[in-house]
């Protein structure tokens, strides 16, 4: 998606639609941004033109919309009335929900209680209309506020080094999880630049988001003309027009750009031989097959070995998929049918994946990219599961236990699952290949802390992903488990440095839950001291987990998964040691007492949160921690300071105290408190 943000412009200088969007769409744009819910005037143009429109819900997030519940109220009556006349119309794509609440405003409010808010718009716009996608524009300041029911992941972002924009994408597809990412907003203001470095800025940016394999860009803005909080913005020039509707060097930067040709990059790369294992795979291997040999970025080989088949596999494949070499071994375990199938390779690379894989068509054109870095010994990428059909699917997809990859950050990874690696001959050879002593799992595990302890380093290629089907019923999944405890077992007699005592993998990176990274009741979060930090992160070893399917999520399904939830460690902890004991979970001992005052101040100068830390600070006030939720504290009061925008040059300044609020009282002035 090559988007472009549009208006909100001040009144009286709105362009005229017709004539805009025809420059929109020559400049090489295919969708619009807007800030609020537009008219079918503006969607009929759009559509005219050729553009799809990504709407926004404009309601009064900037204030406390928590402990003022009509201001929330207001939003749903809004995009409910909207939708139900605008949802059918064939230029709307989809809406945002939101637009970057403040951080402190978050931090005031509580994340989860923000969340939670974005969740139920999201909801109740999916349930009138399904066909559109729905998300939220988030910000580096609160990355932990991911919706789970976004239909895919959106952050504003305004970097201003290519290292720095690249490196931060990567990362943001690990918060995104399962789903897609967007960049919602990406630009620089050329009147403190120059529109040499827009464009320049411009230009990179776009081939960076698609070199990082996002779903889209949307440049800040198409004009210089615009509105903030009522009020014209005049001393910042993000458009790539200017207030005239003239075009900058911006502007001819993005009608002229073109996606970078990838595939000339790599056409010189190692030799890969694709190698997939089977038993018993008749009815789920052609799916496989089908999808691997349509994969770009050729030439490469196809290698099944099949492992004691007795439902006639070979035959199978030999009669459908001629051209693909097979080996028949009599059963002796997937660890050695893997390296059978290394043995036999022509490949100076080995791609493994399994039977009931399906490789997404760029596949090896992502895991070449990773092997242009000769530190890498091995890559690999995510295995998705496909979008639910059945109640016990959606289950089975939200549930603890699925093959996950584990990184150590966000390019590096711990452990790659058998589904989705590939590694070089050499590094395959010197670690000497599989355990054999794995037969059914436990052994890409194995291979992998072996790799990591000759050395060798492990890549992570986001977009190298398989469709991975998991099992099709909840009885299934839970024996499946059973066995990847007995796996563990051998994991912990060959590796006992790597478990604690009570039997539990000791990982040092973040374990991959398929969810958007997003904040509970008890998690850490980092926002810097006085939650000043530009980039504010969740602190966790173990990511969110996919949430049910809206489809299918109901009281039985929430029911079923939390049965699941407890059995899952349960039977994998039984199989593995013989024990039911569950491990105590670490809690983050936040401080959840209720305040003891709160009360606001009127900024009627414009006074806000920084104005209210600056003068405490000079008073004798002390930050607190990077995770402590309050700012500031003076013996034993600590205080938390917010500042609500709720319209032109006016502010109301929140303060939330435990303790004392004596102290608080002389520093700012008792005249100046209102109850």
């Amino acid at each position: 998606m090559r988007a472009v943000t549009y208006g909100p412009f001040p009144p009286g200088k709105t362009p005229i639609c017709a004539t805009e969007f025809r420059k929109v769409r020559d400049a090489g744009f295919d969708t619009l941004r807007v800030f609020d819910l537009p008219d079918r005037g503006f969607l009929d143009a759009a559509n005219h033109a050729g553009l799809q429109v990504f709407a926004g819900l404009d309601w009064r997030y900037l204030e406390d919309f928590i402990s003022k519940p009509a201001l929330f109220s207001a939003a749903r009556i809004k995009l409910s009335n909207w939708l139900k006349s605008q949802a059918n119309h064939p230029a709307l794509s989809g809406v945002y929900v939101g637009n970057e609440i403040p951080a402190e405003m978050v931090r005031w409010m509580s994340p989860v209680a923000v969340r939670n808010a974005l969740e139920e718009l999201i909801d109740m716009g999916r349930g009138i209309a399904p066909h559109l996608l729905f998300a939220y524009a988030n910000y580096p300041s609160t990355e932990y506020l991911e919706p789970a029911n976004a239909d895919f992941s959106a952050f504003n972002i305004y970097l201003e080094e290519p290292s720095a924009f690249a490196e931060y994408l990567r990362r943001l597809h690990n918060i995104a999880g399962d789903r897609a990412l967007v960049v919602s907003e990406f630009g620089m203001d050329s009147a403190r630049n120059t529109v040499t470095t827009q464009a320049d800025v411009l230009r990179w940016g776009m081939d960076i988001s698609f070199r990082e394999e996002t779903a889209g860009i949307t440049v800040y803005s198409w004009s210089d003309l615009w509105e903030n909080n009522g009020v014209e913005i005049l001393d910042w020039d993000f458009g790539i027009t200017d207030r005239k509707g003239n075009p900058k060097s911006a502007y001819d930067v993005c009608s002229n750009w073109k996606p970078e040709d990838t595939e000339v990059e790599i056409s010189c790369a190692d030799p890969i031989t694709i190698i997939i294992c089977t038993r018993n795979g008749r009815n789920r291997i052609g799916r496989c097959l089908k999808s691997i040999e349509n994969l770009n970025n050729g030439p490469y080989e196809i290698l099944v070995v099949d492992d004691g088949s007795h439902d006639g596999t070979s035959g199978y494949i030999s009669e459908n998929f001629p051209n693909i070499r097979t080996i028949t071994i009599p059963w002796s375990g997937l660890s050695n049918a893997r390296n059978i199938g290394a043995a036999a390779a022509n490949g100076e690379i080995f791609a493994f994946t399994d039977d009931d894989c399906e490789p997404d068509q760029d596949w090896l054109l992502r895991l070449r990219k990773a092997f242009q870095d000769p530190a890498i010994a091995a890559a690999g990428g995510p295995n998705l599961p496909p979008a639910a059909k059945t109640w016990e699917e959606s289950v089975i997809r939200a549930s603890p236990g699925a093959p996950s990859h584990v990184l150590l950050d966000d390019s590096r990874a711990e452990h790659l699952p058998g589904c989705n690696i590939a590694v070089r001959r050499l590094a395959f050879e010197s670690v000497g290949g599989f355990d054999p002593s794995f037969r059914t799992a436990g052994d890409d595990v194995d291979f992998c802390w072996r790799l990591s302890d000759a050395g060798y380093h492990l890549g992570f290629v986001p977009g190298a992903f398989v469709w991975h089907r998991r099992r099709p019923s909840v009885g299934t999944f839970l024996k499946q488990q059973i066995g990847y405890g007995k796996a563990e077992k051998l994991l912990l007699a060959k590796h006992p440095g790597r478990f604690s005592k009570s039997g539990e993998a000791r990982w040092n990176g973040f374990v991959y839950g398929g969810g958007p990274v997003r904040a509970g009741c008890d998690s850490i979060i980092y926002q810097g001291r006085m939650g000043r930090a530009g980039y504010q992160s969740i602190v966790n070893r173990i990511l969110p987990l996919r949430p049910i399917d809206s489809a299918f999520r109901n009281p039985f399904s929430d029911f079923v998964l939390s049965v699941v939830g407890i059995l899952q460690p349960a039977l994998r902890r039984w199989a593995r040691n013989r024990s039911f004991k569950f491990p105590l979970p670490e809690l983050y001992n936040q401080n959840h007492q209720p305040p003891d005052n709160e009360f606001q101040i009127e900024g009627t100068n414009g006074e806000d949160r920084e104005h209210y830390l600056e003068l405490l600070l000079g008073r004798g006030w002390q930050p607190g921690g990077s995770t402590d939720p309050w700012d500031l504290y003076f013996d034993d009061t600590r205080v938390l300071i917010a500042t609500e925008k709720s319209g032109p040059f006016r502010n109301n300044n929140l303060f939330r105290v435990w303790g004392s609020t004596t102290s608080l009282q002389e520093a700012l002035a008792p005249a100046l408190i209102r109850p």
